[in-house]
C-alpha cells in the first residue's frame, strides 16, 4: 500500500498551532507532545540517514521515526515484530473473538478515568472470560486469551471496548488432555454478558468508595456517593454489549486477522480522503447497514479534538495476556498445550541477527541499502527511546 495522498501529519501541520491557540486551557502535555512528535514525524526535524545501494549505487535519503505509540505512520513495523512474537504461541485449533464493550452512560466517567476504568475494563472481561469457561455448562476448561483496548468507534467518538482472542477451547482442571467447545461458539454472549456487567459495577463501586476515580467539570455532582450510584444503577440496567464470533481459522488466519485489531491508532491516513476549507473527510463503516463505506465531514479542529480524546495514560499496556498465556505461566504452560494437541510449537526465533525484512531495499534492483551518513535532528528535540 503506497503513501496516502493527506495524513494526520498534514492536518496538524495545516491547523495544529491554532488548535492549540484555542485550547490551552484544557490540552495536556501529553497531548501537544503527541501533536508536535506525529507533526515532525520521518521529517528532517527528526534527523536520518542517506542510503546507498550496494548493487545499483542509487542513493536515497530516510527520515526517522517519531515512535509515538499514538502515531499512524509508527505502527506497522511495531504491530510486524508483536506479530512476529506471537506467531510461535498460535495454537493449530481454530481461534474465539469476543468482544466487550462498556454501555454509553459510563463513557464520559471513563474520559476523566482512563488509567482506573480502562483497567478495569480488562480486568473484569478476563475474569468474565476465564470464570464462564471454567463452569463445566459451558466449556469446563482453563483458556488462555490476549485482550487489546480499542476507545473510539468509526467516527472517532468515544467507544470504550475491549477485543479478546482465544483459542476456541481449553485445558482440563488437571491439565491431562485438551478440551473442545460443544457449541458453534465457543462461550455463550448472554452469560459472558451478565457476568461481565456485575463483575465491571462491583469493582466501579470499589474503586469509588477507595477515592481512585476524579470528577470534574460537568462530572463534579457525581462525586456525591447518591448521583454516582443512580448512574451506575442506570447503566446496569441497559443490556451490556458482548460480541462474541464464531470460532474461524488456525494459526496463519489468526495473524493475518490480528493485523487488523492489534496496534492500531484512533484513525489511520489511509481513511483521510480530503481537507480544504478548514474541513476534513474520512471514510467510516456504518455497522448498522452492513459495513457499508460513508464519508464524514468535520471541522479540522473537530477532527483533531476526537482524536486526542483517544490517547492513552503513560506506561498503560494496551495488549495484555490472561490464562495460560499470561506472561508468568505462557513458558510452562503452552508446550503443554501444543503436546495435546499433537502438534510441536515452533522454535524461538534467532535475534542474533536481522530478518531480511528489517533490511532497507533498494526500490529499483532490491539490492540492499547501506549508511552512508547519519543527518542529524533539530536541536533541542530528542526521539523517545524505542
Amino acid at each position: 500500500m503506497g503513501r496516502p495522498p493527506l495524513e494526520v501529519a498534514d492536518l496538524i501541520r495545516a491547523a495544529g498551532q491554532s488548535f492549540l491557540d484555542r485550547n490551552r486551557g484544557w490540552l495536556t502535555a501529553q497531548q501537544r507532545r503527541t501533536l508536535r512528535a506525529i507533526q515532525r514525524c520521518r521529517t528532517a526535524e527528526l534527523g536520518g540517514h542517506v542510503d546507498q545501494c550496494t548493487g545499483c549505487g542509487h542513493q536515497a535519503i530516510s527520515y526517522n521515526s517519531c515512535r509515538n505509540r499514538h502515531c499512524p505512520k509508527c505502527q506497522t513495523n511495531a504491530r510486524r515484530r508483536w506479530l512476529d512474537a506471537r506467531r510461535r504461541e498460535l495454537l493449530p485449533t481454530p481461534y474465539g473473538h469476543i468482544v466487550f464493550t462498556l454501555p454509553h452512560e459510563l463513557a464520559p466517567l471513563a474520559l476523566q478515568n482512563k488509567k482506573v476504568v480502562y483497567g478495569l475494563l480488562f480486568q473484569t472481561s478476563a475474569e468474565a472470560l476465564l470464570e464462564v469457561a471454567r463452569n463445566p455448562r459451558h466449556l469446563g476448561a482453563e483458556i488462555g486469551f490476549f485482550s487489546v483496548l480499542h476507545t473510539w468507534n468509526q467516527k472517532l467518538e468515544h467507544h470504550p471496548h475491549v477485543h479478546c482472542v482465544a483459542p476456541a477451547g481449553g485445558l482440563s482442571a488437571d491439565h491431562s488432555r485438551w478440551v473442545h467447545p460443544r457449541r458453534r461458539f465457543f462461550l455463550p454472549a448472554h452469560v459472558l454478558s451478565r457476568v461481565f456487567r456485575g463483575k465491571f459495577t462491583a469493582a466501579l463501586k470499589r474503586a469509588f468508595a477507595q477515592g481512585q476515580l476524579g470528577f470534574f467539570g460537568q462530572m463534579k455532582p457525581l462525586a456525591l456517593p447518591k448521583n454516582f450510584h443512580a448512574l451506575l444503577r442506570a447503566a446496569y440496567r441497559q443490556k451490556w454489549v458482548v460480541y462474541a464470533k464464531r470460532p474461524f481459522g488456525g494459526p496463519d488466519h489468526v495473524l493475518r486477522y490480528l493485523g487488523g485489531y492489534t496496534h492500531r491508532v484512533a484513525v489511520s491516513n489511509h481513511r483521510l480522503v480530503d481537507s480544504r476549507d478548514d474541513q476534513v473527510t474520512f471514510r467510516w463503516r456504518d455497522s448498522a447497514h452492513k459495513n457499508k463505506k460513508r464519508l464524514m465531514t468535520l471541522p479540522v479542529h473537530e477532527f483533531l479534538r476526537r482524536f486526542l480524546l483517544h490517547l492513552l495514560p503513560t506506561g498503560f499496556v494496551r495488549i495484555r495476556h490472561f490464562g495460560f498465556l499470561a506472561n508468568r505461566r505462557r513458558r510452562q504452560m503452552l508446550p503443554r498445550c501444543f503436546a495435546l494437541l499433537h502438534a510441536v510449537q515452533s522454535p524461538a526465533p534467532d535475534t542474533t541477527s536481522p530478518s531480511p525484512a528489517e533490511f532497507w531495499l533498494c526500490p529499483l534492483c532490491g539490492g540492499p541499502m547501506v549508511i552512508l551518513e547519519r543527518l542529524q535532528a533539530v536541536p533541542g528535540f530528542i526521539r523517545p527511546p524505542p
